[in-house]
């Protein structure tokens, strides 16, 4: 038995791995596919040689205690914590204030609109059914949103309210599962029943908050131990998830049961560890970890939604009798939705707090919220005998919802999901912006540019002849002079444009060099974001076309998340965290150096490419101009600290250049393995004695 599990696991990512191909051919999302291909496979399982297909099941305990955490982790931690905050009131809005809206719209409206067809359901099933299908997933959508060039705005709210609606959405399933056990009493039961509510958001919020810095400490103290790293942060996902459901199970709290909400605090744990925790990581596993989680998510979302499909296709629904209380539904849910959107994105247009959210964006919105994998958990976790007053039907409580839950996910994906890309052009959501137009050619511009280089070496090498040379270099050349004649007709008469492509193309190469000399262990972390956060909100200003800088000595917040541990650090252990004079110098000197890096860049680019992109001489010689400024302020201050700290600061630099020393040892050393010109022995034993070296140093 236990053989005919594990084949049939391994068969079905296999299928998966078909699944995504297939998908690929005929233009169609993935996720949909494989809640296809999961169907189809359950008839394929009657047959005898493959009947171990349906071995392995997707069960309540392994899609809420496997599953589930992964996928929260895999989206939050890739979360920044400052475009969150910034976006805070629209996804705030659409995670609990509309959840509930359209929880309550589909109780209520639901209840009527069932009644006029014939089908006397008592509102409360309904709201557990609006609990249940309220929450849109992310897997299934976010894909489709990067596939087709959604803004990143609008991705980050969807995401956003994705990630948090699931704990608003399973908070309150468990809620009205609470009253329909214990029946309900009026004005008692709305008071219980909100606080049991707010108490599992607050608390999952802050028990997150204490496993991602625990989580983080610890990777802290494992630096340099990838493989040690790696797994702490497997296991703060599940970890967090599972302690938050065992002290739901156990406290109590004068005779009332606390319950935390274990998806809120994986998420904020989450979020922690990408926001706060990755930079306590060592580089290669840093740089790893993206494409570690990226992988374990795709593995997860392939086996959840072709194992919903063998899970749809099993249940017994008579759709005879289903029908039209699936069609009713799908009516009330989508009207639900857009009730849940328009109303609340329109007040906060009208108040202001955040950058308006386009009525185009709007639409999306309401139509792209797909349903998924945590639909099906709650459905699995309805109790089977459940009961509840006025429940005339033959089948029971369950079946009703597992049913119209059943059929609304089906239309979300094979009907939402398959024209999301249709509705997106239609909006008009997926036009490229005026900056990504000239991006675009001017990426193609360099590319055939670099192609030619390649060629003068093809032919110097002799890899060429000269007739097969002059017929290449022709070709790229013509469509090099096109890509930049495309590229100069999308910036037009703009200088404002050039401009800006001009300053992220330099703050691109600086923060490319802060990352060389964090890396190599020349700052420490705190220095590190710090900078790196000045320039994110350096590059955010230019995205939005506002001036990069409002004056040389500008002194640019940190996020609320660095802010906060700021806070605690100086309430607990009384640390004074200001930058020491040592600290102020390296500041600045990793300014001064990452500064110069871009006047290279600049002053490089009348000699490459680029300058028949940006021939824009007023733009370059004004940012240019803005550089030399900042070079020379950092310099002013560096000198000062030099002259008040001469004799520090020297040896400040003698471990500056030991550090970069044994950087460059590590590398040359990788270098050598990996070209196998040193066995592995003596890979370890090298790479042991300058480890032991750098920490007597």
């Amino acid at each position: 038995m236990n053989l005919d599990v594990f084949l049939s696991l391994f068969s079905l990512m296999l299928v998966s791995l078909a699944v995504f191909l297939l998908s690929k051919k005929l233009n169609l999302p993935y996720t949909v596919l494989l809640v296809i291909a999961g169907s189809l496979l359950v008839p394929i399982s009657q047959i005898e040689f493959f009947h171990f297909i349906t071995s392995f099941e997707l069960t309540p305990e392994l899609l809420f205690f496997v599953f589930l955490p992964i996928l929260i982790f895999e989206s939050a931690y890739n979360m920044n914590i400052r475009s969150v905050t910034e976006n805070i009131y629209s996804i705030g809005l659409l995670a609990v204030v509309g959840l509930l809206i359209s929880t309550l719209f589909i109780g209520i409206a639901g209840h009527y609109l069932f009644g006029l067809a014939g089908f006397a359901v008592p509102t409360l099933a309904l709201l557990l059914f609006g609990a249940i299908i309220s929450a849109t997933d992310p897997v299934a959508v976010l894909s489709l949103f990067k596939e087709y060039g959604a803004p990143k705005r609008l991705t980050l709210i969807f995401e956003g309210e994705s990630l948090f609606n699931d704990a608003t959405g399973f908070a309150a399933f468990l809620v009205i599962l609470e009253l329909m056990a214990h029946g309900f009493n009026g004005t008692d039961s709305i008071v219980s029943a909100l606080m049991s509510f707010l108490i599992m958001l607050g608390g999952g919020f802050f028990f997150g908050l204490v496993m991602g810095f625990l989580f983080a400490k610890l990777i802290e103290t494992v630096k340099g131990h990838e493989h040690l790293e790696i797994t702490l942060t497997l296991l703060v996902a599940h970890f967090t998830f599972i302690f938050s459901e065992v002290i739901s199970e156990h406290l109590v709290i004068g005779g009332q049961q606390i319950r935390l909400s274990s998806i809120i605090a994986t998420l904020i744990a989450s979020m922690v560890i990408g926001n706060f925790g990755r930079y306590k990581m060592s580089a290669p596993v840093e740089e790893y970890m993206e494409k570690f989680w990226s992988y374990f998510a795709f593995v997860t979302n392939s086996l959840v939604f072709i194992l919903m499909g063998l899970l749809f296709a099993d249940l017994a629904i008579d759709m005879n009798v289903a029908l039209l209380p699936i069609l009713l539904a799908i009516a009330v849910v989508v009207i639900g939705r857009a009730v849940s959107v328009y109303p609340l994105l329109w007040l906060l247009n009208k108040i202001g707090k955040e950058e308006p959210v386009p009525r185009n964006w709007m639409h999306l919105l309401a139509w792209g919220s797909l349903r998924g994998s945590l639909a099906v958990i709650m459905v699995l976790l309805i109790p089977d005998d459940l009961s509840i007053p006025g429940w005339d039907f033959t089948i029971s409580v369950k079946q009703f919802v597992a049913a119209v839950t059943i059929g609304s996910i089906y239309f979300t994906l094979l009907i939402k999901a398959t024209t999301i890309g249709k509705v997106m052009h239609m909006l008009g959501i997926d036009a490229l912006t005026p900056e990504e137009q000239v991006g675009y050619h001017k990426s193609k511009a360099q590319i055939y540019d670099e192609s030619m280089l390649k060629l003068d070496e093809l032919l110097e090498t002799k890899h060429l002849n000269d007739q097969q040379y002059q017929i290449l270099q022709q070709r790229y050349q013509d469509l090099h002079n096109d890509a930049c004649l495309k590229c100069k007709d999308a910036i037009g008469d703009s200088r404002d444009l050039i401009e800006n492509m001009l300053r992220i193309y330099a703050l691109g190469v600086e923060k490319g060099a802060l990352k060389e000399v964090y890396q190599r262990g020349e700052i420490n972390e705190k220095m590190y974001k710090k900078i790196l956060n000045m320039l994110s909100i350096q590059t955010e200003r230019v995205e939005r076309s506002h001036k990069q800088v409002n004056s040389i000595n500008e002194h640019f917040p940190i996020d609320s998340l660095e802010r906060f541990v700021l806070q605690v650090n100086r309430l607990i252990f009384w640390r004074d965290h200001s930058f020491k004079p040592e600290e102020l110098y390296l500041y600045y000197r990793t300014l001064n150096k990452i500064i110069g890096k871009v006047l290279e860049s600049l002053d490089a680019i009348g000699n490459s490419s680029l300058n028949e992109v940006f021939d824009d001489h007023i733009a370059l010689v004004k940012l240019q101009a803005l550089y030399r400024e900042l070079h020379i302020n950092t310099r002013k201050k560096m000198e000062n600290l030099i002259k008040n700290n001469a004799e520090l600061l020297s040896q400040l630099n003698q471990k500056a250049a030991e550090k970069s020393l044994y950087a460059v040892h590590l590398e040359t050393l990788g270098r050598l393995h990996k070209n196998e010109i040193i066995t592995d022995k003596l890979f370890i034993m090298l790479n042991h004695e300058h480890m032991e070296q750098n920490k007597n140093d």
